[in-house]
């Protein structure tokens, strides 16, 4: 290799060496910075997309989960009211079954009736209560089958199906105008009252079975978003104990590239050497 002041070959591929160096550094402390080895486009385009695809599925199923947490809510106020239904329609049924002993005397037979129209009215109030955000499943107020998100595409729906448990409705068959003022009158309301004590029940039933399967779908859901952050986790973090292993070969690494740069630049002083006098 021939020498000269012009041009300094091996002091070039000195500097090459050590701006590489000085790169791998930089990239391998971004690593660390950060938590990833792939944190944009430019460390790995194909693994970044995909990270970024499961990234949005997974702050989709927060939108999932937030849906079926309310749905779990409706489900549970229904289901609360619906057991409060029940106990009002057994104390309405021991006083209609007070109410047909035709031994009873005129103010008795009043006193039970006034009894049995407070509990009718009560039961009317829970249903017309039970509400949570705005729906109610039991007052005959939704026109429909309530849906809840239930994929991160919103392509599919868990359905809460509507009971109406109010006085007159399609369950509940007594009436605003019920009495138990003569025998007759209770024998024609235990009637009525049993079947509706039978549908209400099944009613219920109903409801509890979809509840159950929304706290069954909102588990997987949860675990379903767990599965897809480590999932990312598994594409994009960074190895921290190899990360800092390397960090410290590099800084070793950049020390001897900068003394082999600092010789490479004084190989020109040999030049003066051959022009010395003797």
């Amino acid at each position: 290799m021939s020498l000269s002041v012009n041009t300094n070959q091996p002091a070039l591929i000195a500097l090459q060496n050590l701006n590489k160096t000085n790169d791998d550094m930089q990239m391998t402390q971004t690593h660390i910075n950060t938590g990833q080895s792939i944190s944009t486009p430019k460390d790995n385009a194909a693994v970044w997309s995909i990270a970024q695809s499961q990234r949005a599925d997974q702050s989709a199923l927060g939108s999932v989960k937030m849906s079926l947490d309310r749905a779990t809510s409706i489900a549970d106020v229904a289901l609360a009211a619906g057991q409060s239904v029940t106990d009002l329609l057994s104390q309405m049924r021991e006083k209609v079954i007070s109410a047909k002993d035709t031994s009873l005397s005129t103010s008795s037979r009043q006193s039970l009736n006034a009894d049995f129209q407070g509990l009718l009215a009560n039961l009317s109030k829970v249903v017309s209560t039970a509400s949570f955000d705005g729906s109610n499943l039991l007052d005959g107020s939704q026109t429909a089958n309530m849906t809840f998100l239930a994929d991160a595409d919103a392509a599919q729906a868990i359905t809460l199906s509507l009971q109406n448990l109010s006085v007159g409705g399609p369950i509940n068959t007594l009436t605003t105008t019920d009495d138990i003022l003569t025998p007759a009158n209770a024998a024609g309301v235990l009637t009525r009252l049993d079947a509706t004590m039978s549908s209400v029940t099944q009613a219920l039933g109903n409801l509890g079975t979809q509840a159950k399967q929304i706290d069954a779908h909102n588990t997987f859901v949860s675990k379903l978003s767990d599965v897809l952050e480590t999932g990312v986790g598994n594409l994009v973090d960074a190895d921290l104990a190899k990360e800092s292993a390397r960090l410290q070969a590099l800084q070793v690494k950049q020390q001897l590239g900068a003394q082999a740069l600092s010789i490479a630049n004084n190989a020109p002083q040999i030049i003066l050497s051959l022009f010395k006098g003797g």
